[in-house]
């Protein structure tokens, strides 16, 4: 039996996704892999479906990694193996940035910044009315460059969100270079810490060790918001785009489409 959400599956299917919708952003969709196959495996209550207004929340703040997000919503079956196969044409419903029209995606966030703060709100509200609700928010470390991120998390902190925990998917790069040239956010989990937060920082690649750190912030007794610093390399999966800022705005041709799915299938168990 195959296992959900395997890292391997979920790389090839952004990978069909981006060659046929001929799109950009594979990079940093494969960074996000192994923290949203754990969190969807391991985590998200879901309830019974998208609809279910008391299930968990899981808000993209990165939103132009979505094709990781879509991949695990095929995987759960809210998306269809047509709506995957018809992504970024015309009048599909699969954009290349995360949108909140489609049903698992709960924000737009295509300007960067704007998720967190989205998920502060969710997890304020749950509070308020005393549901069991969790809301987790996926950034990036080059989205922490944005001013209204750091608003919420004092935001988050004065109002003790305990039901949320944001991931920060630092994978070292930003559209323009590396996010230490561009505009250093290093020491990232001090960072959070003394915005409030309990905070660790793992490897984002290893599954276990992603699971054990957001099952000991969960269910922490913090008085406060928890924040895991995940630490991954862009484009992971396929050594020509691991560590390569091309591949953030660079779409995939015939022979690279094959280099890449050859390498994922040997790599596969």
């Amino acid at each position: 039996m195959l296992s959900p959400f395997a890292p391997t599956d979920l790389r090839r299917t952004i990978l069909r996704m981006a060659y046929h919708g001929s799109t950009v952003h594979i990079a940093c969709a494969f960074s996000l892999v192994e923290i949203l196959a754990v969190l969807y495996r391991n985590h998200l209550k879901l309830g019974i479906g998208p609809n279910d207004t008391e299930r968990d929340y899981l808000i993209l703040s990165k939103g132009h990694g979505v094709m990781a997000q879509y991949a695990c919503l095929r995987e759960i079956g809210w998306l269809s193996e047509d709506q995957v196969r018809t992504y970024y044409s015309d009048g599909t419903e699969l954009k290349g940035l995360s949108d909140a029209s489609v049903p698992g995606l709960e924000v737009n966030s295509g300007s960067l910044g704007h998720g967190l703060a989205v998920g502060a709100g969710l997890a304020l509200g749950a509070l308020r009315r005393g549901t069991s609700q969790k809301v987790y928010v996926v950034v990036g470390d080059g989205e922490c460059n944005e001013g209204s991120i750091w608003e919420t998390l004092l935001f988050a902190a004065h109002f003790q969100l305990t039901n949320m925990l944001v991931i920060v998917d630092a994978n070292g790069y930003q559209a323009m270079g590396r996010t230490a040239e561009i505009l250093n956010t290093d020491s990232l989990e001090e960072k959070f810490a003394a915005f409030g937060f309990e905070a660790c920082t793992v490897d984002g690649h290893d599954e276990v060790l992603m699971h054990q750190a957001i099952t000991e912030l969960v269910h922490s007794s913090f008085p406060g918001p928890r924040a895991i610093i995940a630490r991954t390399i862009k484009g992971k999966g396929v050594s020509f785009m691991e560590g390569s800022n091309l591949w953030h705005y660079s779409r995939l041709t015939e022979q690279t489409y094959q280099a890449a799915l050859t390498e994922l299938d040997n790599a596969a168990p």
